[in-house]
């Protein structure tokens, strides 16, 4: 398929004979009715629209609080929502989808919703919303009173994307790259580059009839220890891949690290760098947001160094004005959280965010460093991307994958090429021990090879992947970077 793919704008006529295709899968495909659905979403009131609702965050320099939340069964998942929109006090909700579906496995999802039904209890990790179709997604649009995102993690996400669409949900997460290399060991790139082409022309097709639905690229990728520069990379390429098939509001996310400057400077950099290519390729028509996801590494098992966690990454969100921040749990570390442990890290990181409303992060020379190498180190992955492609991103993001000048740590793809190895510096800001064949320029391959000399001077030990090992577990542990200070 790589020969064949391109960026450029699917034809939504020549689309159809695929979409036909894609919605007999599974019976509840049947259920799509595009028109009906269209009609249904210009009709929701402007509360329950997502881009809305984060174009007016944005305005107001507010950050809005979303958790992570999904069960099989339509009525618990409808009063576990219920339960955080009111307890939890969260601005957005999410409908997190299960692992079968994410992997279009919809008979094994069928019989963990009947069993699940069965027992009383949900046996799934998530949502089943192409088993329940339409009509039944379209029961949470109805009951609950806020914005709706499908959260997922799927290479392939056309048919879910189809159903959840026109049962009205608003928002829709991931994309080609970002939903395949760290969560798929041989789904082929191309592939699920096109398959994401599907979704976002579709979503553009929305917005021609005047629905805006929010796109969201998944940013923390593995979620652990990703350098701002490769999370970055992906967002940019993603964002693009969607705005040319039509997507017109897009929501750019990065995984919290940890280093308070690091964090700040990457929110502040993404939307800067997004907005750059998006011109370059022409596009000049799209509404950027940006979102931080709270630590995705091991949490402490302590219930109370769990929360100083989520703090963290509510100030990080917080300071650098964030249009919303993803939260966890203070049960991370111990399995699926109860309703009770959502809600908690909710209000939490709600108190943290209050109390910071008219504050930002002061401008200083370190938060300036950091900025300027992040746009530099990504600037150079992309314009090699872009080269590879020969301006093509979706072509670009193939070979580049390929080359290994983009290179996603600790992923389970065979299409990543596995050759970085990031550490963090002797202030916590993740590095590169090995950058691999990331196109750096010798500057940059300099500051990364003095910001690890510096750490190994002050823990007076030899650079090596002994401090990958220590920083993986480092904020688990409570620890600053892998050793008590």
């Amino acid at each position: 398929m790589v020969e064949f793919l391109s960026h450029e704008k699917l034809d939504w006529e020549e689309m159809q004979k695929e979409r036909r295709a894609v919605l007999s899968t599974w019976p509840t495909g049947s259920e799509v009715d595009l028109a009906e659905a269209v009609q249904f979403h210009l009709a929701l009131p402007g509360e329950k629209s997502f881009a809305l609702r984060l174009r007016k965050a944005k305005a107001d320099g507010a950050t809005l609080t979303q958790p992570r939340a999904g069960v099989a069964d339509l009525k618990g998942h409808l009063e576990l929502l219920q339960y955080l929109a009111k307890e939890g006090e969260a601005d957005l909700l999410p409908t997190t989808i299960d692992s079968y579906t994410r992997q279009n496995r919809y008979e094994e999802a069928q019989k963990g919703l009947e069993e699940s039904r069965r027992v009383g209890r949900s046996l799934l990790n998530g949502f089943p919303a192409v088993n329940h179709g339409v009509a039944n997604c379209r029961t949470l649009v109805t009951e609950l009173d806020l914005p709706l995102q499908v959260r997922h993690g799927t290479p392939d996400a056309r048919l879910l994307a189809e159903i959840t669409l026109a049962a009205g949900f608003t928002a829709f997460e991931g994309g080609g790259i970002s939903y395949n290399i760290p969560y798929a060991k041989q789904v082929p790139l191309a592939d699920s580059i096109r398959s994401w082409q599907y979704v976002d022309r579709l979503v553009g097709y929305y917005a021609e009839q005047g629905v805006i639905i929010n796109r969201e690229p998944f940013g923390p990728l593995t979620g652990t220890l990703v350098a701002p520069c490769i999370s970055h990379s992906v967002a940019v390429i993603e964002a693009v891949l969607a705005a040319k098939q039509g997507v017109k509001s897009i929501t750019l996310g990065y995984g919290q690290c940890g280093n308070l400057i690091q964090d700040v400077a990457a929110i502040q950099t993404l939307p800067v760098l997004a907005q750059e290519y998006l011109e370059r390729a022409g596009i000049t028509d799209v509404e950027l947001t940006t979102v931080l996801h709270q630590w995705m590494g091991g949490f402490p098992t302590d219930e109370a160094r769990s929360f100083g966690v989520i703090a963290l990454g509510a100030a990080a969100a917080a300071l650098s004005k964030a249009t919303k921040v993803i939260v966890k749990t203070p049960h991370e570390a111990l399995g699926i959280p109860t309703k009770e442990a959502n809600a908690a890290g909710l209000r939490a990181t709600k108190q943290v965010i209050y109390m910071l409303r008219d504050q930002s992060f002061p401008e200083c020379p370190q938060l300036a460093q950091e900025r300027e190498v992040i746009m530099t180190e990504t600037r150079q992955i992309l314009d090699k991307t872009l080269e590879l492609g020969d301006g093509d991103f979706a072509l670009g993001a193939v070979r580049a994958f390929q080359a290994g000048v983009i290179d996603v740590p600790f992923a389970p793809s065979v299409y990543n090429a596995g050759r970085t190895m990031p550490a963090r510096d002797n202030e916590g800001a993740v590095r590169f021990l090995n950058w691999g064949s990331l196109p750096f320029s010798k500057e940059v391959q300099e500051f990364h090879k003095e910001k690890m000399a510096e750490r190994a001077r002050f823990e007076q030990r030899t650079p090596g992947f002994q401090f990958v090992i220590d920083d993986i577990y480092a904020i688990g542990k409570g620890m600053l970077v892998g050793r008590p200070r």
